[in-house]
């Protein structure tokens, strides 16, 4: 054979795509199988579908992959749809997945029960619930502007408590731009804030029908509502993530308006009966107080009121008596105290006196002494300290040590500048003078 009949790779490669692409069979394929290797990327998803005997490749665009409605995650059995084809650049053939769903649990349910975990763990499921009012002027509802939900809640709060004004704020209750309108209905009916109870709902269907009561922003919107709120949405059997953020869940719309409403005719007949009690209670009171003012009137205190003081009198004359007794104990005490001193003081005689006073003469001339010479030896000492110090500066003392000066016509000579040779000077020296010739001048060199 010729090199001419050899296939190239990629020509092989693009004929066996070419068989794929073309066979009718694998243009739609519908398989079930185990995810594996699942990492949840930004974009495109890649990863492998298995059972007990065989793996394949799976690649998911993210235009498909955005649609589904739960997460998926390794070793979750899934049921797919797409197509085969062959991946050139690598000659390995994978299937293209446009739909995914949990096997045996739809993917609404899937994603009911993640969302519903989510927001769980959250707190918005179990945090406190506002009280509903029993007496409410205004009721909003919100639910769609035909239908039955809107006629049973009429009729109910018209015959139980017809006082109440009810405001309808229809909103689309089904369908891709139903969220967003339950969204916006509970946010303007919060900011006009002049509601007393907000009742949101809708008629029975399938999970998809009610799917918006299920939205993520559908319940936080419920949530953060200051309005308290009664959710009815679907059947008694029917419960959505909206009824367990809502304050009261009601079965039927007819019992969202028995929970937002009182029986105004039983309230009148409570209200008379609390009427009729109150006024037992007062005539009873008045009664008793009447009583008591009675026996007041008749009490010895009011028919000789001077009695009220005689026990207070009595006692102001015991303590007057005792205050009296007391000054005149204490009063001959002090007198008693005087009279002792006095007698003391002239039991001593003069002659003690003075013989006390000469003592104490003689210790003061004994301690002015004793100051004298301790003053004198303290003068003493210091004259000493001063005349040695006179001493030590006395020019004859320097004299001594070899020094002298000289004068020339009775005048100190300080410099030689003022010798000449031949100049007759004095040498005063420590024991005499002398009487001395210059005959040589010599200058420091400055």
């Amino acid at each position: 054979m010729t090199e001419n009949n050899y296939l190239t790779v990629t020509a092989l490669t693009k004929y066996l795509k070419r068989k794929f692409t073309a066979d009718p069979y694998l243009k739609k394929v519908w398989l079930v199988g185990e995810i594996s290797n699942f990492r949840l990327r930004r974009g495109h998803q890649y990863f492998s579908l298995k059972d007990e005997k065989a793996v394949i490749n799976a690649v998911m665009f993210a235009s498909n992959f955005n649609k589904i409605k739960f997460t998926p995650e390794s070793g979750m059995k899934v049921i797919v749809s797409g197509r085969i084809d062959i991946y050139e650049a690598s000659g390995n053939y994978q299937f293209y997945i446009e739909t995914m769903e949990p096997e045996g649990v739809g993917a609404l349910y899937q994603a009911l029960e993640e969302l519903k975990a989510k927001l769980a763990k959250e707190g918005l499921f179990s945090g406190p619930k506002r009280k509903i009012t029993p007496f409410p002027r205004r009721i909003a509802v919100i639910t769609s502007r035909s239908g039955a939900v809107i006629r049973d809640i009429i009729t109910t709060v018209t015959r139980r408590y017809p006082i109440a004004q009810l405001v309808l704020f229809p909103a689309e209750v089904q369908g891709e731009r139903a969220a967003d309108a339950l969204v916006g209905r509970l946010k303007e009916v919060n900011e006009r804030g002049d509601f007393d109870t907000i009742i949101i709902g809708r008629g029975g269907g399938s999970i998809e029908d009610l799917w918006p009561f299920n939205e993520e922003k559908v319940v936080r919107a419920i949530y953060a509502s200051q309005i308290p709120i009664i959710s009815s949405v679907g059947h008694e059997t029917d419960t959505t993530l909206a009824d367990l953020a809502a304050d009261v869940r009601a079965a039927t719309p007819t019992a969202a308006a028995e929970l937002a409403t009182s029986v105004l005719s039983e309230d009148l007949v409570k209200i008379d009966q609390l009427k009729n009690r109150l006024l037992q209670a007062m005539q009873a009171r008045l009664a008793y107080l009447k009583q008591r003012l009675q026996k007041n009137r008749n009490s010895y205190i009011f028919a000789t009121p001077e009695r009220l003081y005689d026990s207070y009198v009595q006692k102001l004359d015991q303590l007057n008596y005792q205050l009296q007794v007391n000054f005149n104990r204490r009063l001959k005490d002090r007198q008693n105290r005087l009279q002792l001193l006095q007698q003391h003081l002239y039991s001593r005689t003069l002659s003690d006196r003075l013989k006390l006073l000469e003592s104490d003469v003689k210790q003061q001339d004994y301690r002015l002494e004793k100051a004298g010479r301790y003053l004198l030896e303290q003068k003493k000492e210091q004259l000493a300290k001063a005349a040695n110090a006179l001493d030590m500066l006395s020019p004859l003392k320097v004299m001594g040590r070899g020094f002298s000066y000289v004068t020339k016509e009775e005048q100190v000579v300080k410099q030689v500048s003022q010798l000449e040779v031949g100049t007759a000077v004095d040498l005063h020296l420590r024991d005499g003078q002398a009487k001395a010739t210059i005959t040589q001048i010599i200058e420091e060199e400055k």
